[in-house]
């Protein structure tokens, strides 16, 4: 880390929510999707929530060094959004345990409300995370059984 992350440390990114974010377009290839309304999607917010947590900590990080990744959410979508409207992501962070930072984050879109809720990252090395999962596919190309019981991973490998 280039400096250490402050509790309360806010920030806000501003998103164009595009045609692609949409319920039909995001899932053209589910075909019972394609009827549903034309709104931003669920799935697409998660991620644009995730996005503007990342950049809420690149102030801190070694980029492209040091990298973070998100390892929970819990967001509740308030209402929804047309493409076209800008999403205004705001957030603060909320706790620091060791690599682990949680957020508290809050969207809005050009009328209202639309999403809030608690998510959580882990920084990381990226040589070491990409070393993790080249070997998970060579198991995986090997043909390694998947009726085995799953194997919880140190906290410190995720």
């Amino acid at each position: 880390m280039r400096a250490e992350i402050q509790l309360g440390h806010s920030f806000e990114w501003r998103y164009i929510v595009p045609p692609r974010a949409t319920v039909p377009a995001l899932y053209h290839d589910t075909p019972f999707c394609l009827d549903m309304p034309d709104v931003l999607a669920t799935g697409y917010l998660v991620g644009m929530m995730e996005l503007a947590c990342l950049h809420g900590l690149m102030p801190f990080m070694d980029w492209p060094q040091e990298q973070s990744l998100g390892t929970m959410v819990q967001f509740r979508h308030l209402a929804p959004t047309p493409p076209g409207m800008t999403l205004t992501i705001r957030g603060s962070v909320l706790a620091v345990d060791g690599r682990r930072v949680r957020f508290q984050v809050e969207a809005w879109d050009d009328v209202e409300k639309v999403c809030e809720g608690i998510h959580e990252r882990q920084l990381i090395d990226p040589a070491r995370f990409r070393d993790k999962v080249a070997r998970k596919l060579a198991q995986w190309h090997a043909g390694a059984s998947t009726d085995a019981a799953p194997v919880e991973p140190a906290r410190d490998e995720r």
